[in-house]
């Protein structure tokens, strides 16, 4: 009796490391795939950053984009003043050369820089 009681506590104490062996196969695992996650992560950030900085590029030339389409849009309104408009284009002329008429008053604003 006293042989089968020391090979079962002998099966016991394999099937205790066993699963000793086993958990600390998970552990090992898990470690491993939490390693592995940091890594994916740390190489993404330098890709985002530059994201980051390229989308702020892209908002600049868009507003940049826009100034230059709204003052291409005066100037097509302005040149077609000019073609179609003859009290327009005599302001213009006038204000362009410093001429005006005897008696009259001119103002001039210049836009303060």
């Amino acid at each position: 009796m006293a042989k089968r009681t020391l090979a079962i506590e002998n099966v016991r104490r394999l099937e205790v490391r066993t699963r000793m062996i086993q958990r600390a196969g998970r552990g090992v695992f898990v470690v491993a795939c939490m390693a592995v996650g940091f890594v994916v992560v740390a190489t993404a950030m330098p890709q985002k950053r530059k994201l980051m900085e390229l989308e702020v590029k892209l908002g600049k030339a868009k507003a940049r984009e826009q100034d230059v389409l709204a003052e291409r849009e005066h100037y097509d309104i302005e040149h077609r003043a000019l073609r179609e408009d003859p009290a327009f284009l005599e302001v213009h002329a006038r204000d362009r050369l410093n001429y005006y008429r005897a008696g009259e008053r001119v103002l001039k604003f210049h836009p303060a820089e």
